[in-house]
């Protein structure tokens, strides 16, 4: 392999050490090597930085391990005022050869590939999209578990003979929270009721859902659900907090927004979704096909002896 750097470091990462590997030496020539262990906690990654610092490496790798090359790069990536070139690799790009592995020969198979040029890195975005990423995949979270405990309500509520869910769409809509507050309150619910909980034409079916609500809930199934119910308009007030934080951030990526918005089909939630993973600047993209490809949009190709195999 022929080097193409002259300082460069290699990053061993696990859940709580990393092990650091620095290749110094002029091109074409042997280059002196040091190893470090250092800790995972916040005071390890700041040593881990400032010995980085203290030798002038501007070049860093490390594999994308779980979660835990997150701080570790963070905490890099201001380094010399943010003049610094950070790779998290995919580790399946540089499978080192067969034999004895150690932590120490990982982390120098890292600086190897890298003074020599051959490690390409995964796209990480700016750090103000890593944070607005943070936000929406976290709504989606919300969301799932509005879904789930929707489910659960249903599921309870079916499994106590209240077939609700049979003649009304939408049961947490306006008519089914009166119905199922008004169970809360009584167990049961009559006509004269169920005439007030119903909103517009749904009414025309009085008859047909008194029927599927033609029941008694004890005092157990009151309380219980009531529980569940508490615990949705818990989740639901709190995607308010969530999407109104989305919105104060959203301001910031509004010509991006306006433009996806542009497109048929693309709303303001998809449209920041989108920024949130692939972000505003495509130049980390080299061609329509690189993003197509990093998305999963773009079929691969598996063949061997005339035949083709399955990408699992």
């Amino acid at each position: 392999m022929n080097d193409l750097l002259e300082r460069c470091c290699g990053l061993d990462v696990h859940k709580d050490i990393i092990v650091a590997y620095i290749l110094n030496g002029p091109v074409g020539k042997p280059a002196k090597s040091e190893i470090r262990e250092f800790s995972t906690l916040i005071t390890g990654m700041r040593d881990l930085k400032a010995w980085i610092v203290s030798e002038d490496c501007h070049f860093v790798a490390m594999e994308s391990t779980g979660i835990y090359w997150k701080p570790i790069y963070e905490t890099l990536e201001d380094s010399f005022d943010g003049d610094i070139s950070l790779l998290v690799v995919n580790a399946r790009h540089m499978k080192n050869v067969p034999g004895k592995k150690t932590d120490m020969k990982d982390a120098e198979w890292i600086a190897t590939l890298l003074r020599a040029g051959l490690l390409n890195g995964s796209f990480i975005p700016a750090k103000e999209i890593r944070e607005f990423r943070d936000l929406t995949r976290y709504r989606k979270s919300v969301i799932r578990d509005i879904t789930s405990q929707k489910n659960r309500i249903e599921k309870f509520l079916q499994s106590s003979g209240f077939r609700l869910s049979t003649f009304i769409s939408d049961i947490f809509g306006a008519s089914g929270r009166n119905i199922i507050n008004c169970l809360i309150d009584h167990g049961q619910i009559n006509k004269s009721q169920l005439n007030e909980c119903l909103k517009t034409k749904t009414r025309k079916r009085i008859d047909e859902i008194l029927i599927a609500v033609n029941g008694t809930l004890s005092v157990h199934q009151r309380n219980f659900l009531k529980m569940l119910v508490s615990h949705l308009d818990v989740l639901n007030s709190h995607l308010k907090d969530v999407e109104a934080s989305i919105i104060a951030e959203i301001n910031q990526f509004s010509s991006a927004i306006a433009t996806l918005c542009s497109i048929p089909g693309i709303a303001e939630t998809a449209a920041a979704s989108i920024i949130a993973e692939i972000g505003v600047d495509m130049s980390c993209f080299k061609t329509a096909e690189h993003i197509c490809s990093w998305a999963g949009l773009s079929p691969g190709n598996n063949e061997s002896a005339g035949k083709k195999k399955r990408l699992l």
